[in-house]
């Protein structure tokens, strides 16, 4: 899908490594959502109310702490940099329904999708994903 984005509005490429952390966070959630998001859809043939219910027990900030605390050991050493980044940034808000610690922690692992969406490397998003789910009992 990418690489039909980036002929249709002629993106260049760009280091990702270099990007803001919460910048990288902006699209890390809106990536890891819609594979959550997918998952759930072709798992499941029911209201979008209750694939709703089903997908936000997935993409909590308190989830997404759990699941890159399993995941840390599984990272190399560019994927933790990325993750770290996201994790000491500065966000100007704060979950709702998460600590602060819990919300940097879910910030750090949005970020490491984002990076690892923009540099297409779709299938250690996927592996991280389900490994992530795992450890948390909800794959």
């Amino acid at each position: 899908m990418t690489e039909y984005i980036n002929t249709a509005f002629a993106l260049p490429s760009r280091d990702w490594k270099q990007y803001a952390p919460l910048t990288l966070a902006y699209i890390g959630d809106v990536a890891y959502e819609l594979i959550i998001r997918t998952v759930y859809v072709k798992q499941h043939d029911i209201q979008p109310q209750k694939l709703h219910q089903k997908v936000t027990r997935c993409v909590s900030a308190k989830a997404q702490a759990k699941m890159i605390a399993a995941l840390l050991p599984e990272l190399d050493e560019e994927e933790t940099a990325i993750y770290r980044r996201g994790r000491n940034s500065k966000p100007y808000t704060k979950a709702k329904n998460a600590t602060m610690a819990e919300y940097l922690e879910a910030t750090g692992f949005e970020a490491l999708m984002g990076y690892l969406y923009l540099e297409e490397k779709y299938e250690r998003m996927t592996e991280l994903t389900l490994k992530g789910l795992k450890s948390i009992g909800l794959a």
